[in-house]
């Protein structure tokens, strides 16, 4: 039989002292010593980030559309669904439709909720709001300059079968590619009964 740690399971922790170490134009770093409910004292390193909105967009032809995206903290390219970090006072559903406008150029003119997710909750409150995205609308794309972005359209089965960890190849050349993207993988998943 295992016991139970002591003290409290429920609460937050008290803010003791924050230290600011950096504030970006997509996040703020800091220190805080915290006193937890439990009544033992801490220090973490916090980022805070204004949230994002994901969305897995599904085409008139079932076609799960995705980017492939660089990504220069990982080294490397990673299959996604189109996504970006909220603008002050955006509405996560608006900045859904535009980050699909502006990524890949078509604008979802119906959106389910599909929640929210906390993406790295040890260190970091980013919190990303999930969508379905239907009906999509052609526009013209406005990607930034530092956004490296191919267009990659998938069968349903191949997209879900990507986020249950498995292998498919894209492309004339066929190539083999997987979807370590936490965010992408847990979208698909919950677009999945919706999918047909």
């Amino acid at each position: 039989m295992t016991s139970s740690p002591p003290g409290p399971r429920h609460g937050v922790a008290e803010v003791l002292e924050r230290t600011s170490i950096y504030r970006g134009h997509v996040v703020d770093l800091s220190t805080e010593r915290l006193r937890y409910p439990n009544d033992h004292e801490g220090t973490l390193e916090i980022i805070r980030h204004p949230g994002a909105a994901a969305v897995v967009l599904v085409d008139g032809d079932g076609q799960v559309v995705l980017v492939r995206q660089y990504r220069h903290a990982v080294a490397g390219w990673l299959l996604e669904v189109p996504a970006g970090k909220l603008d002050a006072g955006e509405e996560p559903e608006d900045c859904a439709r535009r980050e699909s406008a502006e990524e890949v150029g078509l604008r979802p003119r119906t959106l389910e909720p599909l929640g929210s997710i906390y993406p790295t909750p040890g260190f970091a409150d980013e919190r990303i709001w999930l969508f379905l995205g239907t009906d999509l609308e052609a526009v013209a794309a406005d990607q930034e300059a530092d956004e490296l972005i191919e267009l990659v359209r998938l069968p349903r089965a191949d997209a879900l079968a990507l986020a249950a960890g498995d292998t498919v190849e894209i492309g004339e050349a066929r190539e083999p590619v997987e979807m370590p993207d936490a965010k992408s993988a847990i979208a698909l998943l919950r677009a999945a009964p919706h999918l047909g």
